[in-house]
């Protein structure tokens, strides 16, 4: 029998093992690969969360501002005395409690993530689909409790433990993001991975519209039945309609070291010239952008809760629904720029436009400059996609499942490093400058442009990226 040759071995590497006859990858072809683009299970999880996350942190101001003796602030909006103490005082148990609420889930979903990325290489992206989003919906479940039964805020920390241990929503769009590796090709893949962006944004907007007047109108119980709606139909349409994506899914142990040994051989594997420098560098540029990003909107609803702005939730929603934007417009900016510039210039391009955000929400005091904010911002968020593209290019198809889990424990030490500094750095600001943290994002994002610039113009030609087919 003739032996195969080397680009025969190298082709049947790149499609990844072979399961056994009539076992699990035998199997995976007779099984149901659904019909469903994986971008509905994210709009439909992101919808939920865009929902959740401004309605947690008021419905915690409101409860703790009840507990302390402050009403300066109701569902109807306005500030009754920018001098009271007590503003201060919720505002900073309001910042303490997020703080919590995050830390409590980064350690479980540092350890979930890294264990089921490399392992969905192997048995396909829809179980793990189908496990995050059911974290999600148990922990809307126990903040539906929370809010009815009037339970301790402590319990919000319980849901949030709950969603980490099952993946949490980093692996959620980890997996997302990887799907799409799966079956784009490296030209259009910065493309695909915006429309995944703006799909996000779509839901982020509708959501925080939708929310805003809600709460107005009918406080903050009905707004969460919506959420866990929304993440039941995620989860049925992850387990019964997605087309799965890795071509042949195999039976693999869940709970095994070979998963987090997977992730280490993707740094630690030698490749042709500078790739695995690009691949750390760029992971250290999407960590200060994800940083920034998240530390941010950690604290602008707090931002505009309290004086001098004092908006109430229909505002905030609009506000939420401006945030949301940026993916939208990103995709319109990255098709456009794409016909003329590199992706690397169409991420600076963005940076700069994020830094003048960041600068004037630290001198907004009116809300027509903290929405003279919002539209720079708008142009923001191609930088994001730009870089997961990179990182995508830069490994092997087998591998996608690993470096987006890589990916998702990035997004976790950024989102608890932002969470770290913001909500600590916001309290103890207020009294000398109270938009200074966003100053500070500014200058942050200085040094991932700084990185980008200097990867594309130190080497432009592309023979550092593994690029394969």
């Amino acid at each position: 029998m003739e032996a195969p040759s080397p680009a025969e071995e190298r082709a049947a590497a790149a499609e990844g093992p072979k399961g056994p006859p009539g076992g699990a990858g035998a199997g995976g072809g007779r099984a149901w690969r659904g019909w469903g683009p994986v971008e509905l299970v994210l709009f439909l999880a992101s919808f939920s969360l865009a929902l959740q996350r401004p309605l947690t942190t008021q419905y915690l101001w409101h409860r703790l501002g009840a507990e302390v003796g402050y009403n300066g602030t109701s569902r109807g909006g306005g500030c009754n005395d920018t001098s009271d103490p007590r503003q201060q005082e919720v505002s900073t148990l309001t910042s303490h409690w997020n703080l919590y609420i995050d830390l409590s889930g980064f350690f479980v979903g540092l350890f979930s993530a890294t264990l089921l990325g490399p392992w969905s290489d192997r048995v396909g992206r829809r179980p793990l689909l189908v496990l995050a989003s059911s974290g999600l919906l148990l922990q809307v479940i126990v903040s539906i409790l929370v809010v009815t039964l009037e339970l301790h805020v402590g319990f919000f920390i319980l849901g949030r433990l709950i969603c980490a241990f099952l993946g949490d929503y980093n692996a959620l769009l980890a997996t997302g993001f990887a799907s799409v590796a799966d079956v784009s090709t490296p030209r259009s893949r910065t493309f695909r991975m915006a429309v995944i962006e703006a799909c996000l944004g779509i839901s982020g907007m509708i959501a925080s519209i939708a929310g805003g007047h809600w709460i107005k109108a009918q406080g903050y119980t009905n707004p969460f039945w919506l959420a866990l709606a929304t993440l039941i139909a995620a989860t049925l349409y992850a387990a019964f309609v997605f087309r799965e994506t890795v071509p042949d899914p195999q039976k693999a142990s869940l709970f095994t070291l070979q998963n987090y040994r997977l992730v280490y051989q993707l740094f630690a594997t030698p490749a042709p010239g500078k790739s695995r420098k690009h691949l750390a560098l760029y992971l250290l540029a999407l960590f200060l952008v994800l940083t920034i990003h998240y530390g941010t909107w950690d604290i602008v609803v707090l931002y505009e809760l309290s004086s001098p702005l004092c908006w109430g939730s229909d505002l905030i929603g609009y506000g939420s629904a401006a945030q949301h934007l940026s993916y939208i417009v990103g995709l319109v900016q990255l098709r456009i720029f794409q016909l003329c510039l590199k992706d690397s210039w169409v991420a600076e391009i963005s940076l700069a436009f994020n830094i003048v955000g960041m600068v004037v929400f630290s001198l907004a005091n009116t809300t027509a400059l903290m929405f003279t904010g919002y539209g720079m911002l708008s142009f923001s968020l191609v930088v994001t996609p730009v870089i997961r593209a990179k990182l995508s290019k830069l490994v092997n198809k087998t591998e996608q499942g690993a470096l987006f889990s890589s990916i998702a424990c990035v997004s976790g030490i950024a989102m608890l490093s932002a969470t770290g500094i913001f909500n600590s750095l916001y309290p103890v600001t207020l009294d000398f400058m109270k938009g200074f943290p966003f100053l500070l994002g500014g200058l942050v994002l200085l040094i991932p442009a700084v990185l980008i610039g200097w990867m594309e113009s130190s080497d432009p030609r592309p023979e550092y990226q593994q690029t394969f087919p």
